[in-house]
């Protein structure tokens, strides 16, 4: 064998040895998290199934305000939230520990102020939908709902800035198990609280924050109680200082996510205005929800794409970055064909799991065959937000975001459902045509993407934010 071949296999040995490690390097952090996602986002999803064998009413009052205001709201808290990710990602991959835990502060501050400013919205639902034109008993049962959601949105501060902060530091396990535990506690509260006590929509909402806030209680015992040692030195008035660049990066965030989840919600909005808006709106949302449930697996990649890319601009490693983003987005794209080629099969089955209304279950299956192309679509899309995430490029996704929704995708959808007569079909049609239009954009910025750059960027963040390690005596509380 000539030098030449042996060279080639050696470098398709190393080839082969680099995709491997990498695989279970991000698995690591895809599956925790994928398990975390698709519980904690199982929960409210758990809550709509149980309203939806209670009433048509109240299953397209809870899922106007979850499609709507939920979305919306979560999807700021998320965005916002992800300030964290890419920060404590980059700081942990430049050994910068402790700044880790002051970014997480500086997060719930930021948020918790964002959570509040919202409040309201949750407040005034029913004239808020009667505004917006909304069935008038649908608007009322909703305002009825709506004030169950508040201890939900005040949990979602502390549990998410918590998982993206030990997701930095690859302790994913540990929201693996909080989230798991809490799914299968909801399961046992709400049969409980709707079976067997018959308290309905109350107990189902009753169940839905305790179990929402087990994560958040659980999240603070671990982090509080010496597991995170190096990045966790206890409460600060260094979280105070320099807010002013997390806020801008945080709002960045949440303006991105939030643009990406308003997106679906506003579809939700224009299904009510149909012939019998009770079940467009049932319907629609359902399937939102199915589509969302599945979107929490594509959000394990995205966070294996942010923590990935993150970590190793932190250490100026560019390449290595390039490297982690084609090995994720390769185990993403063949969990998304598994998905879609799934549903194509059985789709039309899933809708009698949500209701037992058989109107609004034909509607739902009359979705099952484009519902399967979005979730091949969402096996692409998140990684390529999470590694914007992971560079701190969140301001331009936003600018992406609104072109390729609000331009592109809600129009055809409003042709195709209103003038073209398809209704909720035509609805989803653009709600695919946006998403495909952002895939390619974002796929083609991700290529054009100078990482040397981002590595500087980087580097330039993380010094200028730097602050020193406290004393040990002042670490251990309010300094």
């Amino acid at each position: 064998m000539d030098d030449g071949m042996e060279q080639k296999l050696s470098e398709t040995s190393n080839l082969k040895w680099r995709i491997w490690n990498e695989t279970r390097l991000v698995w690591k952090i895809i599956l925790p998290s994928i398990l975390a996602r698709v519980s904690m986002y199982g929960i409210p999803v758990v809550t709509q199934i149980y309203i939806g064998h209670i009433s048509e009413l109240d299953l397209a009052a809870y899922g106007l305000i979850q499609s709507v205001l939920l979305l919306f709201v979560n999807g700021v808290l998320l965005g916002m939230s992800s300030a964290t990710e890419t920060l404590c990602g980059q700081a942990f991959g430049a050994g910068q520990y402790h700044m880790m835990g002051i970014y997480l502060q500086r997060s719930w501050i930021i948020d918790f102020v964002t959570a509040t400013i919202f409040l309201p919205l949750f407040i005034f639902v029913t004239p808020l939908f009667q505004l917006l034109g909304e069935d008038e008993d649908v608007a009322v049962a909703a305002g009825e709902i709506s004030l169950w959601f508040i201890p939900y949105i005040y949990s979602t501060v502390f549990s998410l800035t918590i998982q993206m902060y030990l997701q930095a530091q690859m302790k994913n396990l540990i929201i693996g198990w909080l989230c798991c535990g809490s799914f299968v506690l909801h399961l046992l509260l709400s049969w409980i609280m709707v079976s067997v006590l018959e308290l309905g929509v109350p107990g189902a909402m009753i169940a839905l924050n305790i179990s929402i806030w087990s994560i958040v209680i659980g999240g603070f015992i671990y982090v509080f109680g010496g597991w995170c040692p190096q990045t966790w030195t206890g409460f600060t008035k260094a979280a105070f200082v320099d807010l002013i660049p997390v806020i801008k990066l945080s709002i960045s965030s949440g303006v991105m996510l939030c643009l990406e989840l308003w997106y679906s919600a506003i579809l939700v909005l224009l299904a009510g205005y149909m012939q019998n808006a009770t079940v467009a709106i049932a319907a629609f949302s359902l399937c939102v929800s199915i589509n969302a449930w599945e979107f929490m697996i594509s959000l394990g990649f995205l966070t294996g794409a942010c923590v990935r890319v993150s970590n190793e601009l932190g250490r100026g490693n560019a390449k290595a970055a390039i490297f982690s983003f084609k090995v994720i987005v390769s185990n993403s794209l063949a969990i998304g064909i598994l998905f879609w080629a799934l549903f194509l099969a059985f789709g039309d089955k899933i809708s009698r799991l949500f209701t037992s209304n058989e109107e609004v279950a034909e509607a739902v299956s009359s979705l099952s065959i484009f519902l399967a192309f979005s979730f091949l679509l969402n096996s692409i899309q998140p990684v390529l937000i999470g590694v914007a995430i992971g560079a701190g490029l969140q301001g331009v996704v936003a600018i992406v975001n609104v072109c390729c929704y609000y331009i592109i995708g809600i129009p055809i959808g409003v042709l195709l459902g209103y003038v073209a007569d398809l209704g909720i079909k035509g609805l989803w049609v653009g709600l695919l045509c946006g998403i495909l239009a952002q895939t390619l954009v974002l796929s083609f910025l991700t290529w054009r993407t100078n990482w040397e750059e981002q590595v500087n960027r980087a580097s330039k963040h993380l010094d200028q934010w730097l602050l020193e390690p406290e004393e040990p005596t002042e670490s251990t509380g309010l300094a």
